[in-house]
Parts: structure tokens; sequence; C-alpha cells
């Protein structure tokens, strides 16, 4: 890749993870880590995105949280590289999991405390919040099942690319 693309990917990929709710530097380091081949060090991605040492270093712990890039040792250098995970449906899975851990979890359990802190006086609210709360159950029964493995996740996908007539990409 050119270094102009992989600079307006690195961009793309840093706005669209401030839209998603990801700090727009850890956004933009995954994706120069997805844009290159070869392991880079923290000094280097400092250099390529012009951000601080401590900035690059604290989404570099969190990407790593994630899963999703994994530090590596390059022979005949004693710095910390890193590398982008290499499967892309393992990377989408691993979000995935975060993402409901740390977003629908949560949102789940708010509704359901909302629920129980309505009484019969608010016969709509709580009419509104039992089918939200039903719904969100159902959703989470469906991604616990989703989640439970990355093989049976991509088998549910797979499934419904073809009872839908899609083709996945790459096919």
């Amino acid at each position: 890749m050119n270094d102009s693309a992989k600079q307006q990917f690195v961009e793309s990929w840093g706005s669209m993870g401030m839209l998603w709710g990801i700090n727009r530097s850890m956004a933009r380091i995954q994706a120069l880590l997805l844009a290159t081949e070869e392991p880079i060090s923290l000094d280097d991605i400092c250099a390529d995105l012009k951000i601080s040492r401590g900035n690059a270093s604290m989404s570099l712990k969190e990407l790593r949280s994630w899963r999703v890039i994994h530090r590596v040792h390059v022979p005949g250098d004693r710095r910390d590289f890193y590398v982008a995970e290499q499967n892309v449906w393992t990377m989408f899975f691993r979000i995935a999991e975060e993402r409901k851990r740390r977003e629908f979890d949560p949102a789940k359990a708010a509704v359901g405390a909302a629920l129980e802190a309505t009484s019969e006086a608010d016969s709509r609210v709580q009419e509104r919040l039992e089918k939200m709360f039903e719904l969100l159950t159902i959703i989470d029964k469906l991604l616990v099942h989703a989640l439970s493995d990355e093989q049976r996740s991509h088998s549910m996908v797979q499934l419904l690319v073809q009872m839908l007539g899609l083709q996945e990409p790459g096919a």
C-alpha cells in the first residue's frame, strides 16, 4: 500500500473509531498496524502518527487488552514491536466480545434496574421497559450463544449469508 493510501486509511479508520466510541488514537494505531506488513515499534508509531509516547503507549495497552494487536519480538532489537491480529474474523470476533461486555451488558442492566424501580402507577412506562428488557434478553441470549465460540460465530454468520442469499466478501 502506498503511503498516501495508508495515511488516508489511518485517518478514515480513526474517524470511524470515534463514531463507534473508540479513542481516535487507538483506532489510528490499529489502522496503521492493519495497513503495515512488518512489526512496528512504539517510536515508529509515534513518529508515523505524530502522537506522544504516552498516548501511543496507553492506546497500545488498550488494543492489547482487546486482543486485536500483539506485542512481538524482533531478533536483534530490544524494543517492543507490534502487529495487528492477522485473522480478520478473529479481530472482529474479539471486538464484538468487548463491545458486548462494555456496552450492551451495562445497557441491559440499566433497563433492568429502571424496570425494577417502576411501580404499578407507571404502567405504560413499566410496559415499555418490560418489552425493551425482553428484547434485550433475547438479543443477549443470541450474543452469548454466538460469542461463546469463535467458530460457532463464524458458522452462524455463514448460515445467515446463505439464508439471505448474500455472498461473503472474497467468496
